[in-house]
């Protein structure tokens, strides 16, 4: 006899998140809601809404959503009901969601104050594990011309040419640049080498007459910006968004 999953119309009342979102807007329902919908199916001992309250405590200690960014398809494979097909599906609406939080830009765009870098980038970086360095550029009214990863690294390291950096600049026609960096502890504090880093990047700048505008420190929704007015400032803050 063939198992018997668990599917929408075998819910109760008050666990059909479908009829919830159509009646009440999809922004109503909540995570585990949310992730039902997207798994469609239970298994023959639980609803696909008990299922999605699992993957959510998954890591006991730090529960939600963000476990699904940083799990792999096996280890969501590990979970009881979850085959490939669905650690998939779950995989590519976090994908989604990384991916949206990048591409709500307005238009053109402008990047005055350091928090305006730190919250276009956080998304991006906060989840990595290794450290990566961007290169952002802009014209002369401060007008974003591009972006691109310069330096991929480790857990705790990453090496940068300054070149190759000032290369890419030059090739954009930037006046201005900033850096942004994460550090996959999450705290932003920079380190020796951090600074010695934007004292190079400023030298060379000065040469070729580009500036560096920041130079940006990205943590878990906390970040650092290495300069001000035009100058390294000599002591560092973290700030949340």
């Amino acid at each position: 006899m063939e198992e018997k999953h668990w599917t929408q119309k075998d819910y109760p009342p008050s666990e059909r998140p479908y009829e919830k979102a159509l009646a009440q807007g999809i922004e109503t329902l909540t995570d585990g809601e949310l992730l039902a919908v997207v798994l469609r199916s239970g298994t023959r001992k639980e609803t696909a809404l008990e299922l999605a309250r699992r993957i959510l405590m998954m890591d006991e200690n730090h529960p939600g959503l963000l476990k699904l960014v940083d799990a792999g398809i096996d280890e969501l494979c590990t979970i009881d009901g979850i085959g490939t097909v669905k650690a998939i599906q779950l995989k590519a609406v976090a994908e989604l969601a990384v991916r949206l939080s990048k591409t709500r830009r307005p238009d053109p765009v402008l990047f005055r104050k350091p928090e305006e870098i730190a919250g276009f980038y956080m998304e991006r970086f906060r989840h990595l594990r290794h450290e990566e360095i961007l290169l952002g550029m802009m014209d002369h009214k401060e007008r974003f011309l591009g972006d691109m990863v310069v330096s991929r690294g480790t857990e705790n390291t990453s090496l940068l040419s300054i070149r190759d950096l000032f290369l890419q600049a030059l090739k954009k026609g930037a006046y201005r640049i900033f850096l942004v960096h994460n550090h996959p502890s999450g705290d932003p504090f920079p380190s020796s080498e951090d600074i010695t880093l934007t004292k190079r990047v400023i030298d060379a700048g000065n040469i070729l007459g580009i500036a560096l505008v920041d130079h940006i420190i990205v943590g878990d929704l906390v970040y650092v910006n290495l300069m001000e007015n035009g100058k390294l400032k000599t002591e560092f803050t973290s700030m949340n968004l």
